[in-house]
Formats: C-alpha cells, sequence, structure tokens
C-alpha cells in the first residue's frame, strides 16, 4: 500500500468485498463462533454467549483519544471506540463496567458508521476499535455503510490478542493497524487470571497472522501510523505473565522490528484488589527484569512505559 491509496479497505468496498465479508461473519453469527470462545449461540438472532453481546453492537463511548502509542495519537489524536462486552475476564480488568458489567448503549449498524464518520471530522487520525474480538461482524456491516460515505482513515484493531482464526481472515485487507496485547505465556496464568487457559494456544497463531496481514509497522513522513503492527505488553506481579517466553516468541516468530510497548502500570482494580496475588502493583525489579528480557531479544523498535 502506498500512502496516496488510501486505508485497505476502501479497494474491498468498490469491488463488493467488504460486503461479502459482512455477511459472512453475520452468517457465523447464527452459531457464533467467531472468537476462541466457540459458544455457538444464535447471537444473529439476539442471544448472547461468553461476550454478553447479542446482533447488535455496544459501545461505550466514542471519542478522541490522546493517551495511545505516539503513531497512533499522533498529534490530533486517536479516534477510539469503546465496544461493551468482552471475550475474557480478566480480575484485573480497569475498564471492567464496560467490559464485564455491559455498561453503553446498543447501537445500530448505521450508528456505529455515524460514530467512525465523526470522529474522522473532528480530525481522528484513525478509528481505533477497543476490545473488537466479539464485534468482527457489527464492525463489518457498519464499515461497509462508513466507506460509502466517505470514511478514508486507517482502522486499528486493538484487542487482547485472544482471537479466532475465521474472524481474522474475514478481517484480512480490512484493517490497517493490528495492536494486540500479549498478555500470558502459560495456561495456568490465563485461566487464573482471565478465565481463558486456551488464551496463549489461540494468541500465538492469531499474532502471527496478524503479522502476515500487515507487516511492521510503517509510518508516514509525519510519523503517524498507516499500516503494520506493534503489540502491547503489561508486566503482572508474581511473573505471571511470563514476559521473557513472550518476546522470544515476538523476536523469532516475527522478528525485532516489531514495536513493542513495555508497560508498568499495572495496578489492582475490579477483582484483583481482593486477590493475594494480584492485590499489589508491580515491584521495581519486576519491570527490570521484563526490561531486560526484552533487551536481550533486540526488541528496541517500541515505548517503555517506565515506573515512576
Amino acid at each position: 500500500m502506498t500512502l496516496n491509496q488510501g486505508p485497505s479497505y476502501l479497494e474491498l468496498s468498490r469491488c463488493g468485498e467488504l460486503e461479502s465479508r459482512a455477511s459472512a461473519a453475520i452468517e457465523a453469527m447464527e452459531r457464533c463462533d467467531l472468537c476462541p470462545r466457540g459458544c455457538r449461540v444464535n447471537r444473529a438472532s439476539g442471544e448472547i454467549g461468553f461476550c454478553r453481546v447479542g446482533r447488535k453492537a455496544g459501545v461505550a463511548s466514542h471519542n478522541l483519544h490522546f493517551g495511545e502509542e505516539p503513531p497512533i495519537t499522533g498529534t490530533k489524536g486517536s479516534g477510539t471506540i469503546f465496544f461493551t462486552g468482552c471475550n475474557m475476564r480478566c480480575k484485573f480488568c480497569q475498564n471492567y463496567p464496560i467490559s464485564q458489567n455491559g455498561n453503553g448503549e446498543i447501537v445500530s449498524a448505521e450508528r456505529l458508521a455515524e460514530m467512525m464518520l465523526s470522529l474522522q471530522g473532528r480530525g481522528a487520525h484513525n478509528i481505533n476499535l477497543v476490545s473488537p474480538s466479539h464485534m468482527a461482524a457489527q464492525f463489518l456491516e457498519s464499515l461497509c455503510i462508513a466507506a460509502k460515505k466517505g470514511l478514508r482513515i486507517p482502522i486499528v484493531y486493538n484487542s487482547s490478542g485472544y482471537e479466532g482464526m475465521k474472524a481474522l481472515k474475514l478481517l484480512d485487507g480490512v484493517i490497517d493497524i493490528y495492536m494486540p496485547d500479549i498478555k500470558y505465556a502459560t495456561a495456568e496464568a490465563a485461566k487464573f487470571c482471565s478465565s481463558a487457559p486456551d488464551y496463549w494456544r489461540h494468541a500465538r497463531p492469531a499474532i502471527i497472522e496478524m503479522y502476515r496481514q500487515v507487516g511492521a509497522l510503517q509510518m508516514d513522513e509525519e510519523g503517524i501510523g498507516v499500516r503494520g503492527m506493534l503489540i502491547r505488553h503489561l508486566v503482572l506481579p508474581n511473573g505471571l505473565a511470563s514476559s521473557r517466553e513472550i518476546f522470544r516468541f515476538v523476536a523469532e516468530e516475527l522478528g525485532t522490528d516489531i514495536p513493542v510497548n513495555l508497560m508498568s502500570q499495572y495496578f489492582p482494580a475490579h477483582a484483583a484488589v481482593d486477590d493475594p496475588i494480584l492485590r499489589r502493583k508491580i515491584t521495581k525489579e519486576e519491570f527490570e527484569a521484563a526490561k531486560e528480557a526484552l533487551l536481550e531479544f533486540n526488541l528496541v523498535e517500541g515505548w517503555m512505559q517506565e515506573m515512576e
């Protein structure tokens, strides 16, 4: 993709392929297997599974956001859409009223498209989909409308990394920038923290597929991301995140040109407040150990959120 061609989804929209992808995703919701949960409920008729969201999208907020990584925030902000619900149950989720308590409004495809166009009109560098793993069908349906009405900015897929391959294949050529977390490298930690013992089994091929689609992050002459991938990793107490194993995976399977944001911002929220393992912030020594592992595998293209 060259910069004057615009986002990838525009060509798919022009040839009708975007509508075909949306239809396939909506059909998949009839026995929903779009994410690793594979609930097989009929979300297309309004039933709900693990994510607790049925046929229409739930949106908690849409606004310009200035707290993302520099290539995403830029100078004008990222057009962030916070989706309601989630396919994980992280004990320490800072956004649990949205992700687990269902705060937000149910919106039509037309309304979600309006949100995207509104954010573009306010100068957003991109449309930043937060927790979209269970919203592939609703997003694709809305993007068909928004693209026809003039949406022309990149789409950022800001996820937990717990993705289904069916959904990712439908998003191939649609998403411009993938921005996944990689949370854990062991089944034990993923089960304990997020009720997702198969997290690492699904996250690895999902991350590889994301990279296959878009490659490493590319930026324009102003340093704004236009296509590619960057990874986030949050350091957790007591080594729960297995940071070194994750960085080994990134370096060996993807390469050292992938930007990684090493984050120290963990604090006990939600159910973590009363958990004997999760109820404290990380120590300086825990963050330094993760930092050393990052540098050991020569992952130096990203950012480090140094501790206060």
